[in-house]
C-alpha cells in the first residue's frame, strides 16, 4: 500500500472527508502549524478520536507542549530542533515509540479545498491518488 498520506487538518470536517476520500487507504493528519499552542495535545486528539495513533501534532518551538503531547501518547511530533532539550525529548519519544520531526512533513492542506461541494472532494481524491502514486509530495 505504500506511505500513509499526510492530509493537514484543522477541524473534524476535514478529518472525515480526507478519510472519505482516502476510501480505507492509511492516512496520518497533520495538525495545523504550531496547534499545540493553541489547541493543545488534549484538542487534537479530540479533534482525530479513534485517529489520534495516525496525528502528528506540531508543537513549533515549545518544547513543553511536546513532552504534554508525549504524556497523552502522541506517536509523531513536529519540533524544531534549535534549543537545548531537543536531544532528551527526542530520546524520551524514541523510549515511547513515538517519533519527533525538526521540518512539518509535506502535506496536503485541505483549508484550500471546497470540501463542502462535490468537486471539492473530487479534487482531494485526485490529490490522494497522486500522492499515493508518489507524483507529488
Amino acid at each position: 500500500m505504500g506511505q500513509p498520506r499526510i492530509v493537514a487538518v484543522r477541524s473534524r470536517l476535514e478529518r472525515d472527508a480526507a478519510l472519505e476520500a482516502a476510501s480505507g487507504a492509511p492516512l496520518r493528519f497533520l495538525s495545523a502549524e504550531g496547534a499545540a499552542a493553541f489547541l493543545g495535545a488534549a484538542g487534537f486528539r479530540a479533534l482525530l478520536g479513534e485517529h489520534w495513533p495516525q496525528g502528528i501534532l506540531d508543537c513549533g518551538d515549545a518544547p513543553g507542549f511536546a513532552l504534554e503531547a508525549l504524556r497523552l501518547g502522541a506517536q509523531a511530533l513536529v519540533l524544531t530542533p534549535e534549543f537545548p532539550a531537543f536531544p532528551a525529548l527526542e530520546r524520551l519519544a524514541r523510549e515511547a515509540g513515538a517519533e519527533i520531526m525538526p521540518v512539518r512533513p509535506p502535506a496536503i492542506d485541505l483549508g484550500r479545498i471546497a470540501l463542502d461541494r462535490p468537486a471539492g472532494r473530487a479534487h482531494l481524491r485526485r490529490l490522494l491518488a497522486l500522492h499515493a502514486a508518489g507524483r507529488m509530495d
